[in-house]
């Protein structure tokens, strides 16, 4: 038997993570849907997540909010601070800060589930039993991660927004009127759906990368600190590589609004 390329190594795992995307979508078509499971790991990623969301994105939008502010001052158009700095946070910060206290926090936790019942040989005995994990285990804790990352991107928008109105105004002196004005005649609605969008792909990604490292932990009694390592390194990385195509394709397709 010959032995696989390097390339072939390479890409099998890669090939497993992308069916087991499809078969949580195929699985998650199916009657009954698990409800309870649904709520119970909602509630779970939420309480494990909520906190340090907020608290990490008051410091986010600070930084942002009083690096433009200072540019701007430089430029003379301090006016234009709150267009950008709640801009920033809207389209970029709070997903990316979303989808990464989500793959720490949450993801973690869903990986190190699956990884010990794994370990445990529990999904095995499910399967021999004919109940499917992937739709009794993978599909809720998949889109309880999902609904998740929506709801913590609306709390993160409005933390790290009040958190750049404070600085700006407060500490940097701007204007109250001008932060809100300037903000209002760029924004869009679209700006907002966007984000929302982000937010629930991101949540959606890391929980199929945690689920997928967890059902697949390296051998050994390391394994399921290994995979839970490798879930949120991958879950990191993809939310960097796919906001980065989703903020081109937005930019491309949606045009700006003028003053």
């Amino acid at each position: 038997m010959s032995t696989p390329s390097p390339v072939t190594r390479a890409l099998t795992p890669v090939g497993k993570f992308f069916g087991l995307f499809a078969e949580i979508g195929r699985q998650g078509l199916r009657r009954p849907f698990q409800w309870r499971e649904l709520v119970e790991q909602t509630w779970f990623v939420t309480k494990v997540s909520a906190l340090p969301t907020a608290l990490f994105t008051i410091p986010f939008g600070a930084t942002i909010a009083l690096l433009l502010g200072e540019l701007t001052r430089q430029f003379g158009a301090q006016s234009q601070t709150g267009a950008g700095a709640v801009l920033a946070i809207v389209q970029q910060a709070a997903p990316i800060v979303t989808a990464l206290l989500i793959s720490g926090a949450g993801g973690s936790a869903v990986c190190a589930d699956l990884g010990a019942r794994t370990i445990r040989e529990e999904i095995a005995a499910m399967e021999v039993l004919g109940i499917s994990p992937i739709q009794r285990l993978v599909v809720p804790r998949v889109l309880a991660m999902g609904i998740t990352a929506l709801v913590l991107n609306g709390l993160a928008t409005c933390v790290g927004v009040a958190g750049g109105y404070f600085f700006n105004v407060i500490i940097q002196g701007g204007s109250p009127g001008a932060y809100i004005n300037s903000f209002s005649a760029i924004a869009q609605v679209s700006d907002i759906v966007v984000s929302e969008l982000k937010a629930f792909l991101f949540g959606i990604v890391a929980g199929v990368v945690a689920a997928f490292r967890g059902l697949n932990p390296p051998p050994g009694a390391k394994g399921v600190g290994d995979a839970v390592n490798q879930a949120v390194v991958i879950s990191f990385v993809l939310v960097f590589l796919i906001n980065l195509v989703l903020t081109a394709l937005y930019l491309e397709l949606v045009p700006p609004k003028g003053f």
